[in-house]
C-alpha cells in the first residue's frame, strides 16, 4: 500500500533536504554538556516508507506547493543499542560501539541535515551504515551538530530548531508519534472522513487507541439510535436523511475533546459542502484511495482535488492518498495521518487554540477566519479575531 499525506491548511516543508548540505564531520569536538534524560529508546525504528510500502508528501492549500522526499530508515540497532535524551534545546543520541573495533575517530562519519541523519563507521576495510534516516522527529540545525566518543559510545548532539517541542525519540515512528501527539493536539478531536465507512472506522479506532483518545463511529451511533442498518435507512428514507442525521450527531460531538470519530462514507455529511459546520471543530483527515502508480501522480491528484474544490472532502485539513486497502493497513494510515497532523500543527501552533475558539463561539461556519462574538453570517462582516 502506498500513502501520500497532504496538509491543506498550512505552509510548511516536510522531509526536505537542506540545499546547503553540511559536510561529513570527521573530528569529534570536546563539548561541555548539560542534558537531562527524558526517555530511553525501547525499540528501533525500522521504517521502509517508499511507494512499495508507504510514502508521504505535504503541500498547502494556499499559494505555496511543497513536496517531500521518500521516508526511509535503516538501522541495525536493537532495543538496547542506543539511548536517547531530550535536553530542551538539543537532543542527544548515544550509540553503543562495543565490539565494532573502532580504532580512531577518523573511522566514524556523521552527516546531519535538517531532517536526516547518517552515521557510518569504517570496519575491516568496509563502510558500515549504522543509521540512515531522513525521518528525524523534527528539524535540527545541521551546522551545530557535534559528536564525540565517550566510554565506548558514539555521542551525537543535535540542536533542535524548535526548542519547545519535546522529542520522544530520535526518529519519527508510530511509537514516537503516539507519545508526542498530546503536546501538539492539546485535546483537539480528529474526524476521519472519506468514501469508505469501513476504512474510516478502522483507522479512527487504530488512531484513537494509539494516542489514548476515545474512538467513536457515527455509523454505530446512528444504527443504535435508529435500530436499523445504514443501508436499510438509505433504502427507506434516502441518503439525505442519513446525512442530516449524521450532521446532528457531529453537532453533538463538536464540543467533545480527545475523540477520534470515524464518519460515514458515501452516505455521510462530509460529502456535502453545506454540512461541514461542525466538522471544523476538530482536525479532519481525508482518506482518499488512488489509482496512481507512483508518488508524483498521487501528489498531483491530491493537488487537483484541493485546487478544484468541487469535492467537499477537499475542505479537510489533511489528505492521505493510499493505494489498495487491507485491514492490516490501518496502523500505516493512522501513522501517516498523525505525521501529517504533526507537521500541520508545527507550522501553526495556534491551530488547536483556534479550533477551541471556534467551538466556544458556536461553530458558525466561519472557519478559518473566525469572526467576533455576535457575528451574523448574513451581515458580511470581514472582521477576523482568529489571528
Amino acid at each position: 500500500m502506498a500513502i501520500t499525506t497532504t496538509a491543506t491548511s498550512t505552509s510548511l516543508t516536510l522531509f526536505s533536504h537542506n540545499p546547503n548540505t553540511s559536510p561529513k564531520l570527521k573530528n569529534p569536538w570536546p563539548w561541555p554538556r548539560k542534558l537531562f534524560p527524558s526517555s530511553i529508546a525501547t525499540s528501533t525504528t525500522n521504517l521502509s516508507l517508499s511507494f512499495a510500502g508507504n510514502y508521504a508528501s505535504i503541500f498547502n492549500n494556499s499559494s505555496s506547493r511543497l513536496s517531500a522526499h521518500t521516508l526511509s530508515t535503516k538501522s541495525p540497532f536493537s532495543a538496547g543499542d542506543y539511548e536517547f535524551y531530550d535536553g530542551s534545546s538539543e537532543v542527544e543520541l548515544r550509540l553503543q560501539l562495543g565490539g565494532r573495533d573502532i580504532r580512531s575517530s577518523k573511522d566514524i562519519f556523521v552527516d546531519a541535515n535538517e531532517t536526516s541523519l547518517t552515521i557510518e563507521v569504517q570496519h575491516s576495510g568496509s563502510l558500515i551504515t549504522l543509521i540512515d534516516t531522513n525521518c528525524l522527529f523534527d528539524r535540527v540545525k545541521p551546522a551545530e551538530t557535534i559528536w564525540f566518543i565517550d566510554d565506548g559510545q558514539l555521542v551525537v548532539n543535535l540542536k533542535k530548531q524548535d526548542p519547545y517541542l519535546k522529542w520522544p525519540d530520535i526518529m519519527e515512528s508510530w511509537d514516537s508519534l503516539r507519545v508526542g501527539s498530546s503536546q501538539l493536539l492539546k485535546g483537539t478531536s480528529i474526524y476521519i472522513i472519506g468514501e469508505s465507512t469501513e476504512i474510516n472506522q478502522k483507522v479512527a479506532r487504530e488512531l484513537a487507541v494509539g494516542i489514548g483518545y476515545t474512538p467513536l463511529s457515527t455509523k454505530e451511533l446512528l444504527e443504535n439510535f435508529a435500530k436499523q442498518t445504514i443501508d436499510s435507512w438509505v433504502l427507506a428514507e434516502g441518503s439525505d436523511s442519513v446525512a442530516e442525521a449524521e450532521s446532528a450527531i457531529l453537532e453533538s460531538l463538536s464540543s467533545h475533546v480527545r475523540t477520534v470519530v470515524g464518519t460515514l462514507g458515501q452516505h455521510g455529511s462530509a460529502r456535502r459542502a453545506d454540512k461541514w459546520r461542525h466538522l471544523y471543530a476538530g482536525f479532519t483527515v481525508w482518506l482518499s484511495q488512488t489509482g496512481s502508480i507512483d508518488e508524483d501522480s498521487a501528489k498531483e491528484e491530491a493537488r487537483k482535488h484541493v485546487q478544484d474544490g468541487r469535492l467537499a472532502y477537499s475542505k479537510s485539513d489533511v489528505v492521505i492518498k493510499f493505494l489498495g486497502w487491507d485491514a492490516d493497513h490501518a496502523q500505516s494510515l493512522a501513522q501517516a495521518s498523525l505525521s501529517a497532523l504533526k507537521q500541520l500543527i508545527l507550522s501553526d501552533k495556534k491551530l488547536p487554540g483556534k479550533k477551541s475558539l471556534y467551538i466556544r463561539l458556536g461553530c458558525r461556519s466561519d472557519w478559518p477566519n473566525i469572526k467576533p462574538p455576535g457575528w451574523d453570517p448574513s451581515a458580511g462582516d470581514d472582521v477576523d479575531i482568529s489571528s
